[in-house]
């Protein structure tokens, strides 16, 4: 038996409860998503103790491609850019 391969998503959101720099940066994470006909995966540091060993306090933080790409906000200009939105 065999089983799909999933893959990572291209665009996560690593966040934490009662954050509100997590909240602004989900709105537009998703709207920028949203252009490139994407979704945003979203996870919480505080469930995984590998993730909040590394990023601690540090959120949020944008994954595009597995790879950190901002924190603390969305670098919208320039993950416009990587995305090939312009």
């Amino acid at each position: 038996m065999t089983f799909p391969v999933t893959e990572a998503p291209r665009l996560e959101l690593l966040t934490r409860a009662d954050c509100h720099l997590c909240v602004v940066a989900a709105e537009t994470l998703q709207r920028i998503a949203g252009e490139a006909g994407l979704v945003a995966a979203e996870r919480d540091v505080d469930t995984d103790p590998d993730l909040q060993a590394e990023y601690g306090d540090r959120v949020p933080v944008v994954l595009l491609d597995g790879r950190e790409h901002s924190y603390f906000t969305v670098d919208v200009v320039r993950l416009r850019r990587d995305l090939g939105l312009g």
